[in-house]
């Protein structure tokens, strides 16, 4: 398949699936989390496929392009510390923290891949 767009990208259409669910689990937190916690783990993972996209318009210039794919790394980690904290407040459970958590692990193995691969896309 012909990657002609980021939308094409199996990294950015798994990212984007998970911010969106994570927006939805995060409106489960609450009240007093909405300007605290559910406002940072949905901005950091809607960061990743934001900094993927424009990463993308960017691909011309390699320095750009990768910066822009460690900053989404980045993203998924910080997102992952904040599932932690979700964890750990118990506002979401073991099952929605470990698919979610693994989810992102992936992300950043696919992110990485691409990073060290990025000329072949």
């Amino acid at each position: 398949m012909s990657i002609k767009s980021y939308k094409d990208l199996k990294v950015y259409s798994l990212s984007y699936s998970l911010a969106m669910e994570l927006f939805y689990v995060s409106a489960n937190f609450p009240k007093e989390e909405m300007y605290s916690l559910s406002n940072q783990i949905r901005n950091s993972s809607r960061s990743v496929s934001s900094n993927i996209a424009e990463g993308w318009a960017k691909r011309r210039y390699k320095n750009i392009f990768k910066r822009h794919l460690v900053d989404a790394i980045g993203s998924a980690c910080e997102t992952i510390v904040w599932l932690n904290f979700a964890l750990d407040c118990k506002y979401i459970n073991s099952d929605i923290y470990s698919k979610l958590s693994e989810s992102y692990n992936e992300v950043g193995k696919m992110l990485n891949g691409l990073l060290e691969n990025w000329q072949t896309y």
